[in-house]
């Protein structure tokens, strides 16, 4: 079985473009709780575009009174503290947030503060012995490891080194690959499974993330060894398909009643 953990993350940017609790995110966790997820996920940045640092300690504490649900903390472990413009409490930077609030595990991912989204993996060439400690930090915490990752077996190697638990490996070019023709798609899978059977062999537990969704992701976990994926954008959006129609008809029943 492959473990599904719910990114929130769009749920957050969709309250904050209001500037009220309106989607109550928590809400949200707790429906993705209650009907299937394993883990949630959440990805505050320095300029709490969409998760708030707020979020992070609301949801560790949620988590924290249920079972058998995993809380994984992504973000980019060099960036720095970032005072607030609003009132909302100032981003410490991503080891403070993973140190006070120990969850399960921890992805660290190499995007900067301009990027709209993750799209590559860590060079560990360059950013290995930075890494480092904090890693040892992580283990000194309890919390799983994990390095998000393009599916390069070099770099793969070397992630090992370091006393990581896992990768996540950034599936975006399969995406891509997926939608462009099935001989993409299939020598895109291939590339992932190689990486993933090679993590696998030199004792990597394996995750994915980065634009899976409904049409995709069935042929990606033909790769058997995937222990979790991280899922938001496309589930948001997925969501909002499923249930518009629903929602357009309880409206219009309300507006249409005389």
């Amino acid at each position: 079985m492959t473990a599904l953990s719910v990114n929130l993350n769009k749920i957050a940017l969709l309250r904050n473009s209001r500037g009220s609790d309106y989607p109550c995110l928590l809400d949200f966790a707790k429906m993705a709780v209650k009907f299937g997820a394993n883990g949630l996920t959440v990805h505050p940045r320095p300029d709490q575009r969409h998760i708030c640092v707020d979020d992070v300690y609301e949801l560790s504490t949620y988590i924290r009174s249920i079972e058998n649900i995993e809380y994984n903390i992504e973000g980019n472990p060099f960036a720095e503290p970032m005072d607030s413009s609003t009132e909302q409490t100032p981003y410490p930077g991503l080891l403070p947030l993973i140190e006070s609030t120990r969850p399960h595990q921890a992805t660290l991912v190499p995007d900067s503060n301009d990027q709209l989204t993750s799209d590559h993996g860590f060079d560990l060439k360059r950013d290995g012995d930075r890494l480092l400690p904090i890693i040892e930090k992580l283990k000194a915490w309890n919390v799983r490891c994990c390095l998000f990752m393009d599916p390069d077996l070099e770099q793969i190697t070397l992630a090992k080194s370091l006393g990581i638990d896992r990768i996540e490996l950034y599936t975006g070019p399969y995406a891509l690959a997926h939608q462009n023709s099935p001989e993409e798609a299939s020598n895109s899978l291939n590339t992932y499974r190689e990486a993933s059977d090679h993590a696998n062999s030199i004792g990597l537990g394996v995750n994915a993330g980065h634009d899976l969704n409904l049409e995709n992701l069935p042929d990606f976990l033909t790769i058997n060894n995937i222990a979790e994926v991280s899922i938001g954008h496309a589930l948001t959006v997925d969501a909002l398909m499923v249930g518009y129609k629903g929602a357009l008809l309880d409206y219009s029943r309300v507006c249409h009643t005389e």
